[in-house]
Parts: C-alpha cells; structure tokens; sequence
C-alpha cells in the first residue's frame, strides 16, 4: 500500500515554506527532513533524487519532510544564495521537531547544493545524529566549514560525475577520514553521472542500506 503524503505550509523565516509531509504513525520514530537542489537551476522538492530519498525514509520508518526553499513552488520568498536557504532548513528541522517530539534519531539529507545546505546545518543543530550528502560539490562550494565535522553520515557521489571532480570528492573523503569520533562512509555509484541517471535504483539500495545499518537499534 503506498504511503500518504499530506502538502503541508510551514511558518519560514521569509513567510511560509511549501512542504510533503510522512507521519508516521509510531510513537519514538526517527524524523528526517530531504533538502533540494539548486533553485536557480530547476530544483525543486520535487526533484526525482529527492522524492526517492524522501521514499527510503518512510520505508524506514521515519516520520520525514521535504520542502521547498524560499521563492519556489508556492514557497515565500526569493533566493538568497544559500544563507536563506540554510534558515529555511533550519525551520523545516524545527517543525518537523515540534510534530515528533518524542523522536528516536534526527537524521538531515540533501541533494547537490541541498547536500551543501545538509552539512552546513548539521554544524548549528547539534540533536542530528546522522547525515545522507547525494551529489556535494567541494570544487563548487568551500566545505572547510567541517572542521570538525560533528555527525557521522554518508557521501553518496557518482563515479562519472560531470560537474564534481573525483580529487575534491577524494580530498573531502581524507580530510573527514582522518577527524575523530565520527564515521562518514563514501559510497560511489559506478558508471554514474551527477542525477544517477540510469542507476536511481541502485542509489536508492545505497541509501537504504545505510539507513538500516544505522537504525537497527533503536
């Protein structure tokens, strides 16, 4: 039986945010919130990575939200070259904190420069426990601001990534190996170009692999 979404309008720091929203039904279940691509290039929380990012988490059972940044869809607002956009993922993580407040984990994911926006909020909210990067691109945005990185998560990146070279995905991979006390696996997608086009099912058993694994003792 497929699983519901309800349309939902979150309070946002520039008016409100347009958002799809899974509760699931369990009480202490984890929350994940699912951050979209580039909005000047296309993105939109309807973004194909995203819908099936958003999809592995309720098959999860997480209770877990996607939104639209600010200025698209029928979300307030006009771009704000990732500042914004990063208050934006900060008030989708509050409400959707506010709706589970008895969660078992907090987990934060993102796709391409919604991946951007993922690291950098797990650098102010320290409840995350978790992150999922698809597609980040250290030779596009600066990711010293992982020092330290303070959550264990996963990269998920392709092999043929057109737009990321594999030395900035591999520098990123030595500078997070070598800090202590987390753990973030770089899980590459062969033959991948940066939508995983032609291999969506593969990324999907990627990422839900690392979902369980992780999730198994709660």
């Amino acid at each position: 039986m497929k699983q519901k979404s309800s349309e939902i309008f979150i309070p946002g720091p520039s008016g409100r945010l347009e958002g799809k929203y899974f509760k699931n039904p369990k009480s202490k279940s984890p929350v994940a919130i699912v951050l979209q691509p580039h909005p000047q290039y296309g993105g939109t929380m309807n973004n194909k990575i995203v819908q099936e990012t958003y999809n592995v988490f309720i098959k999860n059972n997480f209770s877990v939200l996607r939104i639209n940044f600010r200025g698209v869809g029928k979300s307030d607002g006009t771009f704000d070259n990732g500042q914004g956009e990063l208050s934006d993922a900060a008030a989708a993580l509050d409400w959707i904190e506010r709706e589970n407040q008895d969660y078992s984990q907090c987990w934060v994911s993102g796709f391409s420069f919604g991946s951007l926006i993922c690291m950098q909020l797990i650098m102010r909210r320290p409840e995350v426990n978790k992150f999922i990067a698809i597609s980040p691109q250290p030779n596009v945005y600066d990711f010293t601001f992982l020092a330290p990185c303070p959550a264990s998560g996963q990269v998920v990146y392709g092999e043929k990534d057109e737009l990321v070279s594999i030395e900035s995905i591999n520098d990123l991979n030595k500078r997070l190996k070598s800090q202590k006390g987390i753990e973030v696996i770089f899980s590459e997608i062969k033959n991948s170009n940066h939508f995983f086009k032609g291999k969506e099912e593969e990324l999907q058993k990627t990422i839900d692999k690392y979902i369980k694994d992780k999730t198994k003792l709660i």
